[in-house]
């Protein structure tokens, strides 16, 4: 059985119109040791008292066990007439959701030694991408690796996390930061407009990007049909299997 545990709300700010950034407590007292990647599952009720749940990647951008008081952080999509959406929606500062976890294996490995990591997103598949932003500083610094992060939204104003990537950029050659519209490009005047901005879907920009079967590592997170494409066209450029780490992003009401 996976241990339960309480979270607090102590923040809450949008980042884009249906998706909202969290911040929780561990209101235990115990911390919460993770691995970014991982995700937490959030327990509740439906209206009839059948027992139910949502998993959530963790966004908190820490590469260590998360002491008594550190931010928890998650990103929620709002889905209309969601039950996790009600749940969420209705939750006050200070109130308090049943957790488990941390679950997954959607992490950076310590024994990797590729020259660069792909790593493809949509929508709050990103999520996994912002929290392993410390430990990609430190392989840039210390192995000298390259990154490349591909992330799909529709419009500018649904680029999550978007100032995150792009400061992690500026402050780190070594990792690109391309963000792929599929519906909406953003105004030239727009802190969204620079030079690796592409129009289309993220699966479409792949091939530009070359990838090569002995340097790199994909980790594909968001959409399932993004993943399935993504997944083929990257074996098509010889990557072995276990070099393409995948997660599918579902929104469940």
């Amino acid at each position: 059985m996976p241990v339960h545990f309480p979270l607090k709300l102590v923040g809450r700010r949008m980042l884009a119109p249906t998706v909202a950034h969290l911040n929780f407590v561990r209101d235990d007292g115990e911390p919460l040791d993770y691995i970014p990647g991982q995700f937490l599952q959030v327990h509740f009720h439906y209206a009839d008292g059948t027992a139910t749940k949502r998993s959530y990647s963790l966004a908190t951008r820490h590469d260590h066990a998360l002491g008594p008081g550190e931010s928890v952080e998650i990103a929620v999509s709002y889905v209309a007439g969601g039950a996790a959406t009600a749940l969420f929606e209705e939750l006050p500062l200070g109130g308090r959701i049943d957790a488990s976890g941390p679950y997954g294996r959607f992490c950076l490995m310590p024994a990797d030694a590729n020259r660069r990591y792909l790593l493809i997103g949509t929508g709050t598949g990103v999520t996994p991408y912002r929290a392993m932003l410390p430990q990609l500083a430190a392989q840039i610094a210390g192995r000298g690796i390259e990154v490349v992060l591909l992330f799909g939204a529709r419009t500018p104003e649904e680029l999550l996390y978007g100032d995150d990537f792009r400061d992690f950029a500026n402050r780190h050659p070594n990792f690109r930061f391309v963000p792929c519209f599929s519906r909406e490009l953003p105004a030239d005047d727009s802190p969204h407009a620079h030079a690796d901005v592409r129009k289309g879907y993220v699966q479409d920009q792949l091939a530009e990007f070359a990838p090569q079967a002995d340097t790199d590592i994909a980790y594909l997170c968001g959409n399932p049909n993004m993943v399935d494409v993504c997944f083929e066209a990257l074996k098509a450029h010889g990557l072995p299997v276990p070099h393409i780490r995948r997660e599918k992003y579902i929104s469940s009401k």
